[in-house]
Formats: structure tokens, C-alpha cells, sequence
């Protein structure tokens, strides 16, 4: 499968130079990742986000917005965003930031687990 290469562009020039974002081939497609966690990436000409379960029901009733089904089976917490909700780097920030949140809650959640399992 290919990816919306101008999509990719515009979602580094949304993530410049931040620390920890990389880039891998995934899905087919290309994915962003901080500090080896998937925050974004592109399929086809979606986007794919990453939103955590919780936004999950709140995030699919959006417009232009469906469950992510890469596999048949549809997965909580990460949804594709089509291209016409993807028009300005705004617009495009937006799912880069909730990525991004979702990705540092996750590791905040860890290390305060692993403190509470310490003696």
C-alpha cells in the first residue's frame, strides 16, 4: 500500500524538530512515533491518529472521522481522518497534539504504576 506523501510532508512540518518523533513503516503506510510510541501516521490518503479509548466515542462521531479497521476488526483508541478534515495545518495539528497527549499520559501512567509497586 502507498501513503499521501504531500500528507506525510505536512505532518513533519507540523511536528518540526521535536525531540523523541520518529518515523517507521507500518500498516503499509508511515507512522510517527515519540520515544518509540505511535502518535500519528498515514494511510492511503487518511491519516491514522492515535486518540487513547477514552476519546475514543467521543472522537468517531466527528465528521470525516471512522474506526480504524486496518485488521476487520475495528480498534479502540485510533481512528482514520479523512482528507477533507485535514485541510489546514491547524487542522492537522490537532490530531498531532492528541497523539501526542495520549502518548505522554501513557508514560505518566506507567512510571506512577511502577512507583506504586516499589517496597
Amino acid at each position: 500500500m502507498a501513503y499521501d506523501e504531500k500528507l506525510a510532508a505536512r505532518i513533519r512540518q507540523v511536528l518540526g524538530a521535536s525531540r523523541g518523533i520518529t518515523e517507521t513503516q507500518m500498516f503499509g503506510g508511515l507512522c510517527f512515533l515519540l520515544n518509540g510510541k505511535m502518535i500519528c501516521g498515514v494511510l492511503k490518503n487518511d491519516m491514522i491518529a492515535k486518540i487513547g479509548k477514552d476519546n475514543h466515542e467521543k472522537v468517531i462521531a466527528l465528521k470525516h472521522v471512522r474506526a480504524f479497521d486496518f485488521t476487520g476488526k475495528p480498534m479502540k483508541g485510533i481512528v482514520y481522518v479523512g482528507p477533507a478534515a485535514l485541510r489546514t495545518s491547524k487542522d492537522i495539528a490537532k490530531w498531532v497534539d492528541m497523539g501526542r497527549e495520549h502518548v505522554t499520559h501513557l508514560a505518566h501512567r506507567r512510571r506512577k504504576q511502577g512507583a506504586d509497586r516499589r517496597p
